[in-house]
């Protein structure tokens, strides 16, 4: 037989777009439109419904970016139409490339009804199945102009990310308003016909059933006349539909399809909009549940379900349904689709505890499945929280986008720092938007890494992003390829079916220690450095306001401001989002979130002086309150005391030019231009600095990735590098403890305080930036004379250890990691931690030196601002305060202590007199990251703690309040937890932790 394959292909293709797809709306007529701009921000529902539109004709331009717009559209269905199915086309002036990317609306009935959202993959409006002719039509669509940031040159700097500098010229062009009649048959030829085509491109040239297929096809196509579309649709279809019936292999993989619809809770459009995109999405997907009755959807993020119920109630009656129905399903337990490498400690557990309470509260769901399918890279302390939450399973994609080693599992056990293990799934499909293409199901049953041990795989399928979902014509395939040769089979299940499947069917799977490094997006530890201080900043004053308003309450009543906290802890937890504190959205949310986090800087200041105020009482002793969870400067850990000083730090001048400080623990030389050359540990008899070598030192690199602006640093940026040492001026400070060095280069301009404090083993780098550089990279660089073939670097309840050496490709696509306050390095007897107050991103790396004494050099350089011109094109122009501090001779100990101390500095007042801690732990090894009262406001003390060295601990607490009653609970506060119960002995309480295991305890107040 010859081969035809070709040119039946080729004529599947222009068929169906050139004749049988136009068919499917074989008549309409155009709609009457009206339009009311609404001035600055979107107005309430009422008030764009009762505003007076003017006529707006197709093909007139409007919305200016980020504007809203109101169009009226109002016609009468053709009496002849009477007994078929009728739509409204509404096509705002789509791009089909960009659902969820450009313009959208949601149309309402003249009651403030909401009907669905519109998108470019989701234009229709149904009108009637069937209608009876005559019928007035009037709806109301709420559009935004939101103006497209990534277009199909991406990447090129757009001032559109901020309504302050988008300007205020029409971004699309009204395309067509119409009523249209749906030919239903038509449209059921359409998806027969892109599934066998579809489905033919993906099997073997040589296999009988592509040419069973293409024969069948070729037939059908006989079968439609090219100028009767509609009259011969149905004969085309009885063709088809031996092929269409012919069942999978027995053997063939199975997909478990979710429907979703990921959006981002800001990115390319600001947080006000998401609030609306929601609102699109789920009227959406309401309607499609109600329609479709296999169809499952699943909507992870409690914040943007939060949305819904406070913006949306009519939206939110209909969601509330849906989930009653098990059809709408709450996936996730996370307030947010958080990033998991930079959140601390509490601030991960809290985003789990909100978000899971919140669905148990609404829906009485307890989510046991993590779910962040788009996150840049997981944490190795991220398994313990999961299970402390409640929860055992993890669903992501994302490592799928490594861009130098391929993942060897799509189904595993992940295992964490403290040997928590997360039964954890990377759908093979290598997507969040499956659309149901059959390139996309082969490659999830070609790509499976698990065969011949698992079949299952998940499919999450929708529109995503910016939203959109589920389409009508993505379950008319998923119908199809339920069960079709050929194919791998598709059912529409819920997450939680889907991992019961899984785990089943893969009781031993293959583990994955340690963190999930995501081999792409690097510089989302750096970028937008405001908001990452904001972040970290936030996470410990609420710390703070935690521990002093809960000891407060119990000494003094003082009223605990349980509301307060929950708000401020939800916003927190909102911009943890993975677009927002990696520093990937546009320049309005950023400016946004500046000013958020500086109202909530400003609020919790508040309630952490106040309840200072209770607990010190009246009086003019000098008090220092210390909140780290290690005792400083005399003072009690959590508790406050009259400060000690300890020793007297010398500043001399150095006799080859600048500076000597020494307070007798340490000796540290600075040279004529500012830089370390010597970090002399005094006790240990031991040099800090390598030989040769300067600490302190900025470099300034070149820093244009061949994509993705703000998320990417590409390796190639170190082979260019500025040493910054030449200085302005070296000058002794006034209070003789530091020098201070101003540094200009460029257009900016770097002023620094080193200081090193009486009595203490720390040398503080203060680090002010004017920064006005474009496409650069700045790093601190301090390279030690250290052997070391690891490093620590915290992450959330603990730490974990990197190579230093690039021996194979995994450890060599590392070059730019996450560390929360501190990075270690250590020999056997001697080591040394750089701990930081803001900062995220760092790189390590090892060289042995050519001559003198052959040591080896290892170089910490911590990574303090970037200038990337995409999305925002002025990311981190302007001012910058960095704290850093130096501290040889640090065990893992001190590495600990010192990184909570730079975060948690001492607040000095004055008062009556001391003030005890609530609570003291007799072991450094067990930091207490929570001391509150219980959510549920019952006046109970929780008090959540973990093993930070990597060690087993024996600690005994004590508690300085009288407690009738004592529970191990999980991070929600409930009865629960994992490990060696507490012993009690009156108002001591005794636990025995693994290494870095976390415990909550909740103690009843007598």
């Amino acid at each position: 037989m010859h081969d035809d394959r070709n040119l039946v292909e080729a004529r599947l293709r222009r068929v169906l777009d050139e004749r049988i797809r136009p068919a499917v709306y074989p008549e309409s007529v155009p709609l009457r439109v009206a339009v009311w701009h609404a001035p600055g921000e979107p107005v309430p529902v009422a008030e764009g419904l009762a505003a007076e539109p003017e006529p707006i004709e197709v093909g007139a331009r409007w919305g200016a970016p980020w504007g809203t717009s109101w169009f009226r559209v109002t016609g009468t269905v053709p009496e002849a139409w009477a007994g078929r199915t009728v739509e409204a086309l509404l096509d705002l002036g789509f791009d089909e490339n960009m659902p969820g990317f450009q313009c959208e609306g949601l149309v309402y009935r003249p009651d403030g009804t909401p009907v669905k959202g519109l998108n470019p993959r989701n234009q229709w409006v149904r009108i009637g199945a069937p209608v009876e002719g005559g019928e007035e039509v009037r709806l109301h669509i709420e559009a935004a102009s939101n103006p497209v940031i990534l277009d199909y040159h991406p990447f090129r700097p757009t001032l559109l990310g901020d309504k302050d500098t988008a300007g205020h010229d029409p971004q699309y062009t009204l395309t067509r308003m119409d009523l249209a009649v749906l030919d239903e048959t038509v449209w059921q030829l359409v998806l027969d016909l892109e599934v066998l085509g579809e489905l033919m491109a993906e099997l073997p040239v040589d296999s009988a059933r592509r040419w069973d297929v293409l024969r069948a096809v070729d037939r059908a196509l006989d079968a439609v006349d090219l100028q009767d579309v509609g009259g011969t649709a149905a004969a085309a279809r009885a063709r088809l539909a031996e092929v269409l019936a012919a069942p999978a292999v027995p053997s063939a993989h199975r997909i478990s399809a979710v429907g979703h619809a990921h959006i981002d809770s800001a990115w390319l459009w600001p947080l006000r909009e998401t609030v609306r995109k929601v609102a699109r999405t789920t009227s959406n997907m309401t309607a499609l549940i109600e329609d479709e009755p296999e169809f499952v959807f699943a909507m992870s993020q409690a914040q943007q379900w939060a949305w819904v119920k406070e913006h949306r109630p009519e939206v939110w009656a209909r969601v509330k349904k849906a989930v009653a129905e098990g059809r709408f399903v709450p996936a996730g337990g996370m307030w947010v689709e958080s990033d998991t490498n930079m959140p601390g400690s509490e601030a991960m557990a809290r985003q789990f505890v909100h978000g899971k309470r919140f669905f148990l509260d609404e829906f009485g769901i307890e989510n046991e499945e993590a779910w962040l399918p788009d996150t840049f890279g997981f944490a190795a302390g991220l398994p313990q929280i999961i299970r402390a939450a409640g929860s055992k399973w993890l669903l992501t994609q994302k490592i799928s986008w490594s861009q130098t080693n391929k993942f060897p599992h799509h189904t595993f056990q992940w295992e964490g720092i403290d040997g928590t293990r997360i039964f954890t799934h990377f759908p093979p499909v290598d997507t969040y938007n499956c659309s149901m293409r059959g390139s996309e199901i082969a490659h999830a049953a070609r790509n499976f890494k698990d065969k011949g041990r698992a079949r299952h795989s998940l499919a999450p399928s929708g529109w995503g992003d910016g939203g959109g979902g589920t389409t009508r014509e993505m379950i008319a395939k998923a119908a199809r390829l339920r069960d079709l040769e050929g194919s791998a089979t598709v059912v529409w299940e819920t997450p939680r079916a889907f991992f019961e499947k899984a785990e089943a069917e893969y009781p031993e799977p293959p583990v994955w220690v340690g963190e999930l490094y995501l081999e792409l997006h690097r510089a989302t530890l750096t970028s937008q450095a405001r908001t990452k201080q904001g972040n970290r900043r936030s996470e410990h004053l609420l710390h703070e306001a935690e521990l002093w308003a809960a000891t407060a309450a119990v000494r003094s009543g003082f009223p605990y401001p349980y509301a307060e906290l929950d708000r401020i802890w939800k916003t927190v937890l909102l911009h943890q989002f993975h677009d927002i504190l990696p520093g990937s959205s546009i320049a309005w949310v950023h400016r946004e979130a500046r000013a958020t986090y500086e109202r909530v800087a400003t609020e919790l200041n508040g309630i952490i002086e106040a309840a200072q105020r209770a607990l010190a009482g009246e009086g003019e002793t000098p008090l220092l309150f210390n909140a780290a969870p290690h005792p400083g400067a005399g003072v009690p850990a959590g508790g406050a005391a009259t400060p000690r000083t300890d020793g007297a730090t010398t500043l001399a001048p150095r006799p080859e030019g600048g500076h000597v400080l020494d307070n007798g623990l340490l000796r540290i030389e600075i040279d004529a231009q500012g830089l370390v050359v010597s970090v002399y540990d005094i006790e240990a008899g031991r040099e800090t600095v390598a030989p040769g070598a300067t600490a302190n030192l900025l470099q300034l690199h070149p820093d244009f990735p061949n994509m993705w602006d703000a998320w990417d640093v590409d390796e190639f940026y170190r082979n260019t590098v500025t040493n910054l040492t030449d200085a302005d001026s070296v000058t002794a400070g006034e209070d003789g403890e530091s020098v201070r060095i101003v540094r200009s280069f460029g257009a900016s301009r770097v002023t620094q305080a080193l200081t090193l404090p009486p009595g203490e083993r720390r040398l503080v780098l203060d680090t002010e930036v004017d920064w006005h550089e474009t496409e650069k990279f700045l790093k601190l660089a301090f390279p030690f004379d250290l052997h070391a073939e690891r490093y620590a670097s915290e992450t959330q309840f603990g730490h974990f250890h990197r190579p230093t050496h690039t021996n194979t490709s995994w450890e060599a696509a590392k070059f730019e990691a996450c560390n929360h306050r501190f990075v270690h390095l250590a020999e056997p007897d001697w080591g040394v931690a750089v701990v930081n107050d803001s900062t995220y991103g760092h790189d390590v790396t090892r060289t042995v030196r050519a001559d003198g004494d052959r040591g080896t050099t290892t170089t910490v350089r911590v990574s303090l601002l970037r200038a990337p011109r995409f999305p925002d094109p002025e990311t981190d122009q302007g001012f910058h305060r960095f704290r850093h501090a130096l501290v040889p001779g640090a065990r893992i100990a001190d590495a600990v202590r010192e990184g909570w101390r730079i975060n948690l500095p001492e607040r000095r007042t004055t008062g009556a007199g001391e003030v005890a801690p609530l609570v003291t732990v007799d072991n450094e090894a067990v930091v207490v990251t929570a001391v509150k009262l219980a959510d549920d406001g019952t006046g109970d003390v929780v008090i959540r703690f973990h093993e930070a060295h990597g060690a087993r601990a024996r600690a005994t607490l004590t508690a300085a309040f009288p407690f009738t009653g004592l529970t191990v609970t999980d991070l929600l506060e409930r009865p629960g937890g994992e490990g060696e119960p507490p012993a009690r002995d009156g108002d001591r309480i005794t636990v025995r932790l693994r290494p870095f295991q976390l415990m909550t305890l909740r103690l009843r107040r007598a």
